[in-house]
């Protein structure tokens, strides 16, 4: 039986995303995993964090990416910012990704479930998505190079080796009983 895994990327925009996407899910059932998105395999009529959490809590951990979906191309962060220690920054030539992209991953968090999260080059590294802020390294992949290239890479095995080590850890951990010693 294939081990439920929850899938979390933004509607694709561009034929490479679909691409990736595509080879992250054969990547995902080659290794016998069963990768679930809500609104692509599951669909629930809750409210979405609802239908979110039920979706967690049946899988075994979670993959995010994300996505560029909005670009900034003039923009400035703390716009006329009247505190001291604090100055405008520039965000020019930016994408931001869904906010799913980093609520999904913190209440995978919260659950206690492993979390891989695939930024692609150029979305803004900002909340979960900066780099060490859940604690574990956030690969960067490039779609303006070839989708293999990334998939053969040593950061990709070895970025997935170790989640599904820890997602195979889970599956393990939760058909023991609690133990009260």
């Amino acid at each position: 039986m294939a081990i439920s895994i929850f899938l979390s990327f933004p509607k694709p925009c561009f034929k490479q995303q679909e691409q990736f996407i595509q080879q992250v899910r054969d990547y995902l059932v080659s290794r016998d995993f069963a990768p679930r998105t809500l609104g692509v395999t599951d669909y629930d009529m809750d409210a979405p964090l609802t239908a979110i959490r039920r979706l967690m809590l049946e899988s075994n951990g979670l993959i995010t990416v994300a996505f560029r979906r909005t670009f900034i191309e003039k923009g400035t962060a703390r716009l006329r910012t009247d505190i001291d220690v604090l100055s405008e920054e520039t965000v020019n030539g930016q994408w931001l990704t869904t906010p799913w992209a980093h609520i999904e991953p913190a209440m995978a968090y919260q659950l206690g479930l492993p979390i891989l999260i695939l930024r692609e080059k150029g979305v803004l590294a900002d909340g979960i998505l900066e780099r060490g802020i859940a604690g574990f390294y956030m690969p960067e992949f490039d779609l303006e190079q070839p989708i293999s290239t990334y998939f053969s890479s040593g950061e990709w095995s070895g970025m997935i080796g170790r989640w599904e080590g820890y997602v195979r850890a889970v599956v393990e951990k939760k058909g023991r009983p609690p133990l009260l010693f």
